[in-house]
């Protein structure tokens, strides 16, 4: 179709002016860097695409998948895909391919550059830097660092990439004491649009290293990821399961809300309370989390001595043995579901009898979806990381008692799209004129848990979006990442 339409435009042309043909991008890069396109039906390719954690992704087709080794490489393919020497040209990034909405990072039609042979690791003479490469996943980098008694703030299940999980912030087990990941990134190896590799931190090119944390895909490729790295021996995961009644969502609103109380402050303990709807029945449980040797931590008892409780993993172990196990519980792959919906949002610890009204507006609405096919839905609850402030998310530094909510979704068929969508999203409005009216409510959105619908980057308030703004102008002046990129959450104009 392209070249019947070009043929048609340089006809049209006086004889005398002359036009150079124009390849298709794919082509173009495959006969400049040979080797690392693969097109569709190839192994690769469909290996590549199977990949994606959910169908929503894996229904692109991308026009050919280009898989660099090098940052060199990198840089020749955004300087080929922006040269104007080829059609086709828009492009999406991915890593682990772990975001729920179309096209966070795949497309079609377009070029999609998977990230994940670039995925080594070189810890620094001292080991305190960890030098990650931008296509790395958390798990594969794990157990690399065990023998050294070291970890990194990364994914708490397998399958997760640096990538999009470190540029949109990044939560883990150390998040309490340790903030985001992207709080501990020292520096990135990027390339720019112009295809020239630049070093961001906080000596060079500071403003990018800011808006990197937090920033998403906005700037460029990510080659490498300079994070700092933690002394980490052994850590704690209990699984505890109790039966779903008012007499334990109500011990559960008592328990979690003093938690959270900044006198009760624990720097070593995360976790997640987690309310479940799945084949119409009702369920909950606690993911416990500590960074310390310790089996049964204190903080925890007032979890554990909920009536009708069983403990179903009881582990002491280093954080890569804690990822897979915790990994278990969670499919690596949304493979019985068509379909997805995710929302998020944040607020100040409230009491009590709020907590137990904010479960009461999810409860009473989950009838309302009985008739979905293979309806799943995840109400999650869990402390915010207590951040250190370089970031780009609006945060107060050192407040350990805000909270996060994660509601995520899954079902068989896409044409219950709307009811999902319009069902959840009830839910957490209602939810938020509850937390708004007392207070409570804060303004941040977490990127890598928030729907395509949500203000995110404008919720980090209008002096952080202008510092995006800026770094973008400066770094990409032609917008190649806002238009040539089209996923993920683009800069407000």
């Amino acid at each position: 179709m392209y070249r019947s339409i070009l043929h048609l435009l340089v006809a049209a042309l006086p004889a005398a002016v002359s036009a150079a043909p124009q390849q298709n991008c794919c082509q173009l890069v495959d006969s400049k860097i040979p080797g690392r396109i693969s097109y569709p039906g190839s192994t690769t390719y469909n290996s590549s695409i199977a990949s994606y954690y959910g169908d929503s992704e894996r229904e692109l087709s991308p026009s050919c998948i280009f898989r660099p080794t090098t940052t060199s490489e990198v840089q020749q393919f955004v300087q080929l895909v922006t040269s104007g020497n080829c059609v086709n040209k828009q492009f999406a990034v991915r890593g682990g391919g772990h975001t729920y909405w179309t096209g966070a990072a795949n497309i079609q039609p377009g070029i999609t550059v998977d990230m994940r042979v670039m995925n080594s690791l070189q810890l620094s003479a001292d080991r305190k830097i960890a030098g990650i490469g931008g296509g790395a996943l958390w798990d594969q980098i794990y157990p690399q660092l065990v023998p050294y008694d070291l970890t990194v703030m990364g994914g708490r299940i397998p399958g997760i990439g640096v990538g999009g999980f470190a540029t949109g912030g990044g939560i883990t087990f150390a998040s309490r004491e340790h903030g985001f990941s992207s709080d501990n990134i020292v520096g990135y190896e990027i390339v720019l649009a112009n295809g020239k590799v630049a070093y961001a931190s906080a000596d060079s090119n500071p403003d990018l290293w800011l808006a990197l944390k937090g920033g998403s895909n906005n700037f460029g490729i990510v080659t490498r990821f300079d994070i700092g790295t933690i002394s980490q021996g052994k850590m704690s995961y209990n699984l505890v399961n109790y039966n779903y009644t008012n007499a334990s969502l109500q011990a559960h609103a008592n328990a979690f809300s003093n938690f959270m109380k900044p006198q009760n402050f624990d720097k070593s303990a995360m976790m997640g309370v987690f309310l479940n709807y799945f084949g119409g029945q009702l369920t909950l449980s606690d993911a416990l989390w500590y960074i310390q040797p310790v089996q049964k931590p204190a903080v925890y008892n007032p979890f554990f001595n909920i009536p009708s409780s069983t403990v179903s993993v009881s582990q002491l172990d280093t954080v890569d043995k804690v990822v897979a196990k915790f990994g278990e519980a969670i499919p690596t792959r949304v493979e019985r579901f068509s379909s997805g919906f995710q929302l998020t949002f944040s607020f100040c610890n409230p009491d009590a009898a709020t907590y137990m009204q904010l479960f009461k507006i999810w409860e009473n609405a989950m009838p309302k979806l009985a008739k979905v096919e293979g309806m799943f839905v995840e109400f999650l609850v869990q402390p915010h990381p207590v951040t250190n402030g370089t970031n780009v998310f609006g945060l107060q530094p050192g407040k350990t008692d805000d909270v996060m909510v994660d509601m995520t979704s899954a079902y068989t068929h896409k044409e219950d799209d709307a009811l999902v969508a319009q069902v959840l999203n009830d839910v957490v409005n209602q939810q938020k004129q509850l937390l708004k009216k007392s207070n409570y409510l804060i303004d941040f959105l977490y990127l890598n848990y928030a729907d395509i619908s949500q203000p995110v980057l404008q919720s980090w308030g209008s002096s952080n979006v202008d510092k995006l703004k800026a770094a973008s102008k400066k770094y990409d002046p032609s917008g190649v990442f806002q238009t040539q990129v089209p996923g993920g959450f683009k800069i407000p104009k």
